[in-house]
């Protein structure tokens, strides 16, 4: 079974590495959608995967990292692209979820990027 938990922050980013004529070499933000799937047994006693009361309180701490800041000055996301920011949520996330199977971080509603170990 797996579930997923959405979360939303606001955040500035510039990414340093493209040329600077791309228009995202220049410093803007985004509203981030952040999907966390989760994914194991139901338990027969409570009904979940995990409770989502338990996912939030875990996420909690990074999301107060991420959000109204500029990615860049965050340790580990000095190139802060979809893809990074996913594996660095994967990274920091997966120790507390055990159950942890996909991080996706969306950077608009129609373009994100998905993570997972495998």
């Amino acid at each position: 079974m797996r579930i997923t938990q959405a979360f939303t922050f606001e955040a500035a980013h510039r990414l340093p590495h493209v040329p600077q004529t791309h228009k995202c070499f220049r410093m803007h933000g985004h509203s981030y959608r952040v999907e966390l799937v989760l994914e194991g047994p139901v338990d027969g006693h409570t009904g979940f995967v995990a409770d989502f009361f338990d996912v939030e309180a875990a996420f909690a701490p990074l999301l107060e990292q991420l959000d109204h800041h500029c990615l860049n000055e965050i340790e580990g996301l000095s190139n802060p692209t979809a893809e990074h920011i996913a594996v660095w949520i994967w990274q920091r996330a997966k120790p507390m979820l055990a159950p942890l199977a996909v991080v996706r971080v969306f950077e608009t509603p129609m373009s994100w990027a998905e993570y997972d170990e495998g």
